[in-house]
């Protein structure tokens, strides 16, 4: 009989599991429509007021989005002013919803990503994932790798899509 052999694993192929990178903490969204009259007008003696007896300990090591599900009109400084109160509790802090935050972390560490290891090699982002991967992470990937690497492939190694190759 003849021996199996395990191509991919033979292969040069590197791949980039961006679920790897997932910023570990958990994510609190702070939606501060309850602290407008009747959810729409922030009157500023109560918002201020509603601020100070907040307990923002709650939100320690925490990503917090910060959002306001009405369609109120919400001054810079309200958020400002709630970001001063957190500050000393979060990892981060956004003014968006959760799935924005996560996009927001990602895009930083796309930024921060050591990509050395990749040059002149054939690459492939790993596809599915367990954890919240932004579709936007695997675009940014894409873009970073095409300044390196030699090929650029998405799925996995057994079945996978050919996106780039450097002519």
């Amino acid at each position: 009989m003849d021996e199996i052999v395990n191509k991919v694993a033979q292969s040069k192929l590197i791949t980039l599991n961006l679920e790897d990178y997932y910023p570990e903490g958990k994510r609190e969204m702070l939606d501060i429509s309850t602290w407008l009259y009747e959810g729409l007008l922030l009157k500023e003696k109560e918002f201020r007021a509603t601020i100070k007896s907040h307990n923002w300990e709650q939100y320690k090591d925490c990503y917090v989005a910060v959002n306001c599900s009405t369609d109120a009109i919400i001054p810079a400084w309200a958020y400002m002013l709630i970001a001063t109160k957190l500050e000393p509790f979060v990892k981060q802090v956004f003014i968006g919803t959760l799935k924005e935050l996560d996009t927001l972390l990602y895009k930083n560490i796309i930024v921060n990503l050591e990509v050395s290891a990749f040059e002149g090699k054939p690459v492939i982002i790993k596809g599915c994932s367990n954890k919240p991967v932004p579709e936007n992470a695997y675009l940014w990937a894409t873009i970073k790798l095409q300044k390196v690497a030699k090929s650029i492939m998405y799925g996995e190694a057994c079945s996978s899509v050919p996106l780039y190759k450097k002519k």
